[in-house]
């Protein structure tokens, strides 16, 4: 095999994580149309009748038919789970019961109109966030989509039609589904309107006049039919590099998306995802935070591009620089990136020249092998784009007061010092305290300074006075000189000023990081680490803090913190729950759950969840796009040591565990070897006595006789199963593997035992001409004593006992049951572990015994298990292989 054709081992490897993700997962099916009308729910219907007819469990979770007839029909004999009843401002509004479904947990789920939204109060805002549940607790959906409904296409949509689209579903949420294009031609469509199977007629009527023309619908058609087939080449793309097929292109491509406060930004991002979805490429969305800070406004519009990039799957990036040309390009050498996307330049071409020339010439100049794609961006794109008209504070008042004042003052001084200076220094000193007051003041009262002082000193100082003429062409060179080096010096220190303001902030981020990090580090134990991060956390975000930590043995998912400065009310609590099983983000500023009081956060460590981070902010305006980011870098860090300090305790606790087990192993060792040697001189003493006294012994000294002999082999039998217990967990058990007679091994076992199953009735049942197996006697009839005396200890004498051999798909069945009262449920996971005993076993015995028989058989490459039976009692199996014996040579007559 050559280089060229050898299969990518990373291709293979993401092949394989997404076919084990599949099987975990349910799989989502979409049933997808150009229009409504199509036929989509009736095609949906069938189909679920088809996979019931071949037995799996379908439900109706949400199926919507409009009243028509037909489609009505098919939902008859279909299971339903009853619609959940909401009102909303005194309307009652009925919507998928997803709690009735996940309880009912059916093979498949039908769930219409997939980019619905959900009534107020719901659990998600959309309908295709439950879905995502369903699918997630491993339920199959099937589920109807139109074209107008996919983000990426939303905006081609409204071109066409010019109708805006509300509800979408972003693009990565069917990205790996299956779909079946319902297809209709328009004239069909249209006659279905007009029969009245589509909409009411006074509806069907203005459908036809405006979004049912007929250049409208064939567009969506065309559009649709694009999409389908995009998918159909992702399903061959995914199957040629499973198998290894030499990919066609020669190499991947990579695309970055610039986002801004821009209301454009969205739709670029839009496009960008649709030529990422044709490309089959990763795509990036890159935010260059400037040094001039956005106002409320615009970080809200920043927050909904950047959240909407994520839905549609794009690895979202912030960088800070001066320069937004600069920092896109040094993003996308960092990251590999072959295409980049800004929108088209839109303005009056003058201003460009004032901000150093068109952002998008300075991309193609230095964008090198980087291509540029300069798209139009529908939305609000007026001739001279202005930015958001920021609020007027109180704070801005007050700049603007002391940028009049010090001009005032100023403009005072100079009418002093004119009379020795002249008219020319007294510019100067204007200039001078304008490049001052650039230091204290933002960019607009130092403009507003520098502007005023031109006109000032035009006005006072320049004959002739008390007038904005000016005279002599050395004052008019002078006026303008100053007027354009005011406005320079102003702007660049108030630029150097918002730097400054800039670094400040990044500073202040990466202090909180680093006295987090630095507070963390000095935790002693768990409950001091936890304490560090309720404490940092509350003083970091100003907000009240609870944690929520997974408890081992609680029925519970979560248990709050008791130290918390937040305690979650039962709602709030529910949510957490909810972020903790699902590893996302809900509540307060995200779209799962988003009316509750607190932001519950998932600290994520590796594949598990550590514990979940709730936040109560006094006030509920979200949060800027630098805090999130700041509050998603704590978070990262705090489950990181939290994972940390998790893996550590649970190390001490296995060195502990290990060092308890190694001492006890060796003090079961020593006292079961000490033991023996006066055990067998008990033994061997009361075996001679009886037996040189025999018949000179009267029937009670007989009595002790016999006493002392069971009682030697009853604790002979308990070091036994101890020596027997050391060896298995040292691994010391090698099994002697022989063809063995199974009736010769119950028969051996059942006269060494003759005496402990006097007092119950055995019965064999063997199977007819049971093949020899290969096994350790020895162990297998200690085995199979211990299950025995295991049974006589634990049931009422005369209790019936049966030993049952068979062979069962090619391995050997040797039951133990009984007819006793057979054991608590809960109790027979834990049957075999070592020292165990069940709570209503009678006293005596050490609860090793079916441990030995667990490692004996497992020894011997078998299995056993215990279960109760229906009728009483408890039935014990061991599993042993069968493999064909060898042959038995033949003897030769002479």
């Amino acid at each position: 095999m050559t280089e060229e054709t050898r299969p990518n081992p990373d291709i293979l490897l993401a092949a394989l994580q997404k076919e084990d993700a599949k099987a975990k997962r349910g799989r989502l099916k979409v049933f997808f149309g150009m229009a409504p009308g199509v036929g989509k729910t009736y095609a949906m219907l069938e189909a679920a009748r088809r996979e019931l007819a071949t037995g799996r469990d379908v439900v109706i979770a949400y199926v919507e038919t409009h009243g028509r007839k037909e489609t009505d029909a098919l939902t008859a004999g279909l299971p339903i789970v009853p619609r959940l009843t909401t009102e909303y401002r005194d309307v009652a509004m009925t919507e998928m019961d997803l709690d009735g479904v996940l309880a009912r947990h059916p093979q498949l789920a039908l769930v219409d109109e997939f980019a619905h939204t959900n009534a107020p109060g719901s659990r998600h805002p959309k309908r295709y966030q439950d879905v995502l549940e369903l699918l997630d607790a491993g339920i199959d959906v099937f589920t109807s989509l139109n074209v107008q409904h996919v983000e990426s296409r939303a905006e081609a949509v409204r071109q066409i039609t010019g109708v805006s689209i509300r509800e979408t579903v972003p693009d990565s949420i069917i990205d790996g589904a299956e779909f079946e294009l319902v297809d209709l031609p328009p004239e069909e469509l249209r006659a279905r309107l007009a029969d009245g199977k589509v909409y009411v007629p006074e509806a069907a009527r203005a459908a036809q006049d405006h979004f049912f023309r007929p250049g409208n619908l064939s567009a969506l058609r065309e559009l649709s039919l694009r999409f389908a087939a995009e998918h159909v080449g992702q399903d061959v793309l995914a199957y040629r590099q499973a198998q290894g097929i030499a990919d066609p292109w020669k190499s991947s491509q990579r695309l970055i998306v610039a986002v801004s406060a821009s209301p454009t930004s969205a739709s670029l991002v839009r496009w960008t995802r649709r030529l990422a979805g044709e490309l089959q490429a990763r795509w990036l969305a890159v935010y260059v935070e400037l040094p001039q800070p956005l106002n409320e406004d615009e970080q809200a519009r920043l927050g909904r591009h950047l959240s909407l990039a994520r839905e549609l799957g794009a690895e979202v990036i912030t960088t800070t620089d001066a320069d937004v040309a600069r920092g896109l390009l040094r993003v996308a050498r960092e990251q590999n990136v072959t295409q980049l996307v800004v929108g088209k330049p839109v303005g009056w071409r003058a201003l460009d020249l004032l901000r150093g020339g068109s952002l998008l010439n300075r991309l193609i100049r230095e964008s090198g092998h980087i291509d540029v794609h300069a798209v139009r961006a529908e939305g609000d794109t007026p001739l001279l784009r202005r930015p958001a008209r920021p609020r007027f504070t109180s704070a801005a008042a007050q700049s603007y007061g002391l940028a009049f004042g010090v001009v005032a003052g100023v403009t005072g001084l100079n009418a002093i010092l004119q009379r020795w200076l002249g008219n020319q220094p007294v510019a100067l000193i204007y200039l001078f305290s304008v490049v001052i007051l650039a230091m204290f003041v933002g960019r607009g009262p130092t403009l507003a300074a520098a502007t005023l002082t031109a006109l000032l000193w035009d006005f006072l100082f320049t004959e002739p006075r008390f007038s904005f003429r000016i005279r002599n062409a050395g004052d008019a060179m002078m006026f303008l000189t100053y007027f354009v080096i005011a406005i320079a010096m102003g702007h660049l220190a108030a630029r150097l000023r918002a730097q400054q303001d800039a670094e400040r902030r990044r500073e202040q981020r990466a202090t909180a990081l680093y006295l987090l990090t630095r507070e963390l580090a000095q935790a002693t134990d768990f409950a001091d680490l936890l304490a560090i991060v309720i404490r940092e956390m509350s003083k970091s975000v100003r907000a009240e803090v609870a944690l929520s930590l997974p408890e081992e043995n609680s029925n519970e998912p979560l248990t709050p913190y008791f130290a918390s400065t937040w305690a979650l009310p039962e709602k709030e609590q529910s949510v957490a729950d909810w972020a903790f099983r699902r590893r996302l983000p809900a509540g307060s500023g995200t779209d799962t759950l988003p009316s509750a009081e607190g932001l519950h956060l998932p600290l994520l460590a590796g594949d598990h969840t550590v514990a979940v981070l709730s936040l109560h902010f006094k006030d509920r305006a979200p949060l800027a796009t630098e805090q999130r980011d700041l509050l998603d870098s704590f978070v990262r860090q705090i489950a990181l040591v939290l994972d940390r300090q998790r893996l550590r305790d649970a190390e001490q606790q296995a060195k502990l565990v290990s060092e308890s087990e190694r001492l006890s192993k060796t003090l079961l060792n020593s006292v079961s070897h000490e033991i023996r040697t006066p055990l067998a001189a008990i033994s061997n003493a009361a075996g001679n006595l009886g037996e040189a006294q025999r018949g000179a012994l009267n029937e009670f000294q007989q009595t002790m006789v016999d006493e002392i002999q069971e009682a030697s082999k009853r604790l002979n039998r308990l070091v036994g199963n101890l020596l027997n217990m050391t060896r298995v967990e040292s691994g010391h058990v090698k099994p002697k593997l022989d063809w063995c007679d199974v009736a010769d091994l119950i028969q051996a076992t059942l006269k060494e035992i003759e005496r402990d199953m006097s007092c119950h009735r055995v019965t064999l049942t063997l199977a007819r001409g049971l093949p020899l197996v290969r096994m350790d006697f020895v162990l297998m009839q200690q085995v199979l004593t211990n299950l025995l005396l295991n049974v006589a200890a634990h049931t009422p004498p005369g209790t019936p006992v049966n030993i049952d051999a068979r062979v069962d798909s090619g391995s050997l069945a040797l039951a133990v049951s009984d007819q006793g009262p057979g054991l608590p449920p809960e109790t027979l996971p834990f049957i075999f572990d070592k020292f165990y005993r069940a709570p209503s076993a009678p006293a005596g015995g050490t609860g090793l015994g079916l441990a030995i028989v667990k490692g004996f058989v497992e020894a011997q490459g078998g299995q056993v298990q215990a279960e109760n039976q229906p009728g009483g009692g408890v039935c014990f199996t061991l599993r042993l292989p069968v493999t064909k014996p060898p042959p038995v040579a033949e003897e030769k007559i002479l």
